[in-house]
């Protein structure tokens, strides 16, 4: 019988901001996801502007002799990060290292839990559903797909009892946050609300909480909810289930 082969080392790669938030709701998600698993070893690295580097990361698991890595992209959308700039920096990982890159996080059901615990904290409850218009406020992109991405989520988060649920978009994309909410306001929506479809603070999060000034309610970044940190822990085990069939355990 083959000896069953250790658990991949769990590498949580975040953007990074110069905004000191966005590091520490990243590293308060990360310590959500080890209560989830506490056997689970979980690691961060930053692409950008906070330490440590991904690249840092990956040589002192390296030199501690790890040989299996799962690396779970921190991005709720497959967009450039996720298609390039992050398996640019994996291909330059040390050749000891066996590496997979899992998908991003969206679009999950988990996550439109989140969106609605965040609502609720922020106030709401579900009986304001039927009067309550969301603008569903993602940071933006310039890739078709991520933007075809947050539309779909918004039609379908409609179907769940929203009055209405309309996509807008911090930078690079239209409507603006500000511009949604005052559609929703033209067409006589008793209330709106803005969900931050984002991870953690920082520049652009700002920029949408900025457009949402008109509204009634806004809502908090994903962050640490217990939604997200259970969709990295599903992210994680999806992948290291397919290493286990790859490798014939």
């Amino acid at each position: 019988m083959r000896p069953h082969p250790a658990r991949p080392v769990l590498l949580v790669i975040a953007h990074g901001s110069r905004d000191p938030r966005h590091a520490a709701t990243v590293h308060a998600l990360v310590e959500a996801v080890r209560a989830l698993r506490p056997g689970l070893r979980v690691e961060t690295g930053f692409l950008d502007f906070n330490v440590p580097s991904v690249q840092g990361v990956l040589e002192s698991l390296a030199a501690e002799g790890v040989r299996d890595v799962i690396a779970l992209p921190l991005l709720l959308t497959r967009a450039f990060h996720a298609k390039a700039d992050i398996p640019a920096v994996l291909r330059q990982a040390p050749a000891r290292l066996r590496i997979r890159q899992t998908e991003v996080l969206g679009p999950s059901p988990l996550l439109t839990a989140a969106l609605e615990r965040r609502l609720y904290e922020a106030g709401l409850t579900p009986a304001d559903k039927p009067t309550t218009g969301v603008v569903l406020a993602s940071a933006g992109s310039t890739d078709p797909e991520a933007i075809a991405v947050i539309a779909e989520i918004a039609r379908e988060w409609r179907h769940t009892g929203w009055c209405a649920v309309r996509p807008a978009f911090a930078s690079a994309s239209l409507p603006r946050p500000e511009d949604a909410v005052a559609q929703l306001r033209a067409e006589g929506v008793r209330r709106i609300a803005v969900a931050p479809y984002v991870l953690a603070p920082g520049f652009l999060p700002d920029r949408i909480a900025r457009g949402a000034a008109d509204a009634d309610v806004l809502a908090d970044v994903l962050g640490p909810a217990p939604e997200v940190a259970r969709l990295l822990v599903e992210r994680y085990e999806a992948a290291a289930v397919r290493d286990l069939v790859a490798l014939g355990a």
